[in-house]
């Protein structure tokens, strides 16, 4: 019961500057973020604030990952490409929305405890693998939506091949100044055009694995 009303002060707190669609809530209420979060840190779990993790890594901000979620225009969509697990909170979100969601992890610790994570709340819809993301996952594609939960300069070519027609991809974009922009990019008779959303900041997007 407590859990449930932090989650709904997190979300009217989301609301007020960022008007949440009623099935992006009803994924965050369906989400226990206090499971994402490392043990210290669990007091901070329903505040609007990006946190540490393992790994040097971070759990964006749920602000961030509300946004992500919602700009990817889920409603009726079947399968999503993630690329860059961390936590495993973002996928958790994208699991309530759609039937399948492929997430794609780097860092072999953070997938581990992710899938732990997923094990632990009944997740059964994430499908999940050690890899550079940057490559995509050609076994599944294509995906109706491909996420990344990381910034890069550019996406790669391979990854709008796996992309559905009239398919969707967000990545936080680099633009050379020091700016990330998140950018949608959209993929309409074979020919992709991308329009700007808004500044963000996530951490890069890395080549390679790591154990």
């Amino acid at each position: 019961m407590v859990k449930q009303l932090q989650l709904k002060n997190m979300l009217r707190d989301i609301d007020k500057v960022f008007p949440l669609e009623e099935h992006v809530k009803k994924a965050f209420l369906s989400v226990d973020r206090e499971v994402f979060v490392p043990e210290a840190l669990k007091h901070l779990a329903y505040k609007l604030d990006a946190l540490p993790m393992q790994a040097q890594q971070w759990i964006s901000s749920p602000l961030t990952v509300a946004k992500m979620t919602q700009h990817l225009e889920l409603e009726g969509v079947d399968s999503v490409l993630e690329i860059g697990c961390g936590s495993g909170y973002q996928a958790a979100i994208l699991a309530a929305v759609v039937r399948r969601v492929f997430s794609i992890e780097r860092i072999e610790p953070l997938l581990i405890s992710a899938k732990e994570r997923f094990r632990r709340l009944g997740i059964s819809n994430i499908i999940t693998r050690y890899d550079d993301g940057q490559r995509g996952w050609k076994e599944y594609a294509p995906y109706e939506r491909i996420l990344f939960s990381a910034t890069v300069e550019r996406v790669p070519d391979i990854l709008f091949e796996q992309l559905s027609d009239g398919g969707i991809l967000l990545a936080p974009i680099a633009d050379g100044s020091g700016l990330q922009i998140i950018t949608r990019f959209y993929k309409r008779g074979g020919r992709i055009s991308s329009e700007t959303i808004e500044s963000c900041c996530f951490v890069p997007v890395l080549n390679g694995t790591e154990k």
